[in-house]
C-alpha cells in the first residue's frame, strides 16, 4: 500500500491513519449547479481505502449496521478488486446501496462502532458502498446473472415506495412472494425522490435502484392514492394476503407563530419536492415555476433544513441563512451537510428562536423574521441543552423567502380512512417495533410512519424486517403446506 497525496502512515501498524478523501466539485462552482457534490472513489482510491479494514474477528460494524450487510467480507472483497464479489454480497442485505452509500449517515452507525475508528479514522465503509453500487451500474456484463426466485401465488401490496416499502418489497420479492407497491405520486422512490437534492442524492441513482427491482419481479403502480381510490379494506378484500404500510412522515410541521401565512413563507417539503420530482430549477424548460427571493431564512437545523438551505443558492438567492435555536453542537444535520453548507456560503445564525414574520403591508408579503437570543441550559427530553429565550434579546433578519424545515409528521391519509387502525397521540401508526405488526388482521408497518422522521436506513431495516415477519404469517395462515414452495404456478 502507498499513501495518497501527503497521508501520513502509522509505521508501527502498518495502516493509514486517515481515510482516503472523496474529490469534491470545488463549492464555488457546485453551488450554480446541481450536479452531484462528491464524485466518488476511483477503482484504486477504493482499493486503497478498503485495504484499511482490520478484517476483525468480531466486527462490531456489522452490529452497527440497521439492515446487517457482511462489512468485513465486502470490504475484504474489494480490498483486492474483486467488486463484483462485493456488490454481491452488499445485495444480499441492502437492495439500496448507491442511495445507502449516499444519504446513510455511517459516522453513527456503522463506521461510528468501527473497530479502527478508536485510534484512527474509522474505514469509509459508506464511501465504498457508494463505489461498489456505482461500479456494478457501469459493469453489469461483469455480474453474474440475476437468478429470479419463483413466483409463488401468495401476494403482498406495499403501500408506499419510500425506503422502508422499497426494501420491504425487495425482500418480500426475495423470499417468493408477488409484490406490488402502490405509489401515491407519478414516479416511485418517495422521499429518495421528491425530499433529497439531486446534488445529494442523483435520481438516476434512485431509478436505477428501482429498475434493479423491477427485473427482480416487482411490480410497481403509480398514482394510486391508497385511502381515497382504494380503502385499506379494499386491498384486503382484492386478492392479497397482506399489505405493508410504509407512507412515511410527510406532513410538514410549522411553528405556529404570527405571520406564518404570509406569502413567501413555506415549508421545505413544498420547496423540495417543486425542486426534486417537478424539475422546478429547470424553469422554463419545465413548466414548475418556483420563486426564491434573494435573501432566504431557513429555520431549523436537520438535513432538510441544509437541504433547503443549498437548494435555496442553487435557485438563486444571494444570501441563504439557517435560523436554529440551539448552537453548532446540537445541530441535529450530518457534520458533513452542516459542512458542505458553509463551504457554499450558507450563513448560520445560531441561537435564535423566530416569534413572527413582518410582511411588507402593500402585499402581504414576507419582509423579515423576528427573532430572540437564546441561552442553553439543562437537559430536554432528547438529552440536548434546553434552549431558553433571553427577553429584551429581539431583533430582525430581513428575508423576502422563509422556508421552514423544522421536521415532519406522519402522512395522515392511511389512518384517516382506516377504521380501527390504531395510531399513537403523534397520529404514528401503532406496530410491534420488531415485526412491523399492527392492531389490524394482516396489516404490517414500518418507517417513518412508525417511528417518525429517522434515517434512510433505519426505514429500510424495518422494512426489512417487517417482511420477514409478512412471510411467517403468511405461512401460519396455511400450517399443512408451506404457501411459498407448494402453491407456485
Amino acid at each position: 500500500m502507498r499513501p495518497i497525496g501527503d497521508v501520513a502512515w502509522d509505521r508501527h501498524a502498518m495502516i493509514r491513519p486517515k481515510r482516503v478523501p472523496m474529490r469534491e466539485q470545488n463549492p464555488r462552482d457546485r453551488v450554480r449547479n446541481f450536479r452531484e457534490v462528491a464524485l466518488g472513489y476511483t477503482p484504486e482510491e477504493a482499493v486503497q481505502e478498503a485495504e484499511r479494514c482490520l478484517q476483525c474477528q468480531f466486527p462490531t460494524c456489522v452490529e452497527g449496521c440497521p439492515v446487517h450487510v457482511d462489512i468485513p467480507r465486502f470490504v475484504g472483497q474489494a480490498s483486492r478488486g474483486r467488486f463484483a464479489g462485493a456488490i454481491g454480497t452488499i445485495h444480499q442485505q441492502n437492495l439500496l446501496p448507491a442511495v445507502c452509500g449516499r444519504v446513510c449517515p455511517q459516522e453513527a452507525q456503522c463506521e461510528g462502532t468501527c473497530a479502527l475508528g478508536r485510534k484512527f479514522e474509522p474505514v469509509a465503509i459508506g464511501k465504498l458502498e457508494r463505489f461498489c453500487a456505482d461500479w456494478s451500474a457501469n459493469h453489469e456484463s461483469d455480474l453474474p446473472t440475476v437468478e429470479h426466485t419463483p413466483m409463488a401465488k401468495t401476494h403482498v401490496a406495499v403501500v408506499g415506495s419510500g425506503p422502508a416499502g422499497l426494501t420491504a418489497a425487495a425482500e418480500l420479492r426475495r423470499l417468493g412472494h408477488r409484490v406490488t407497491v402502490f405509489e401515491l405520486l407519478h414516479e416511485p422512490g418517495g422521499v429518495l425522490i421528491y425530499g433529497i437534492p439531486e446534488f445529494r442524492l442523483p435520481k438516476a441513482v434512485v431509478r436505477r435502484e428501482i429498475d434493479y427491482l423491477k427485473k427482480r419481479g416487482v411490480q410497481f403502480r403509480v398514482n394510486q392514492v391508497i385511502g381515497r381510490t382504494r380503502s385499506l379494506q379494499d386491498l384486503l378484500g382484492s386478492g392479497f394476503d397482506a399489505v405493508f404500510l410504509g407512507t412515511g412522515a410527510g406532513l410538514p410541521r410549522f411553528l405556529g407563530i404570527p405571520g406564518e401565512q404570509l406569502n413567501g413563507v413555506f415549508s421545505a417539503n413544498e420547496l423540495l419536492t417543486r425542486t426534486n420530482l417537478m424539475r422546478a430549477y429547470r424553469f422554463p424548460d419545465v413548466d414548475t415555476p418556483i420563486r426564491v427571493g434573494k435573501r432566504v431564512a431557513v429555520i431549523g437545523g436537520g438535513n432538510v433544513a441544509m437541504d433547503a438551505a443549498r437548494t435555496a443558492l442553487r435557485l438563486g438567492a444571494k444570501d441563504s441563512s439557517i435560523v436554529y435555536r440551539r448552537s453548532v453542537e446540537e445541530i441535529p444535520a450530518r457534520a458533513e451537510e452542516v459542512e458542505h453548507a458553509q463551504e457554499e456560503g450558507v450563513r448560520f445564525q445560531l441561537l435564535a428562536m423566530p416569534v413572527r414574520f413582518l410582511a411588507d403591508k402593500t402585499d402581504d408579503h414576507v419582509t423579515g423574521v423576528e427573532c430572540v437570543e437564546m441561552k442553553l441550559q439543562g437537559m430536554d427530553s432528547t438529552g440536548r441543552r434546553h434552549p431558553v429565550p433571553l427577553p429584551g434579546t429581539e431583533f430582525i433578519l430581513p428575508a423576502d423567502t422563509v422556508i421552514i424545515a423544522t421536521g415532519n409528521g406522519p402522512h395522515p391519509l392511511i389512518p384517516q380512512t382506516s377504521p380501527g387502525l390504531a395510531v399513537d397521540r403523534r397520529g404514528n401508526i401503532i406496530a410491534d417495533p420488531v415485526t412491523g405488526e399492527t392492531n389490524l388482521a394482516h396489516v404490517f408497518a414500518g418507517g417513518d410512519i412508525v417511528t417518525g422522521a429517522a434515517t434512510v436506513i433505519e426505514a429500510m431495516g424495518a422494512g426489512k424486517r417487517a417482511a420477514i415477519a409478512i412471510d411467517r404469517h403468511i405461512s401460519a395462515m396455511n400450517p399443512d403446506t408451506d404457501p411459498i414452495f407448494a402453491s407456485r404456478e
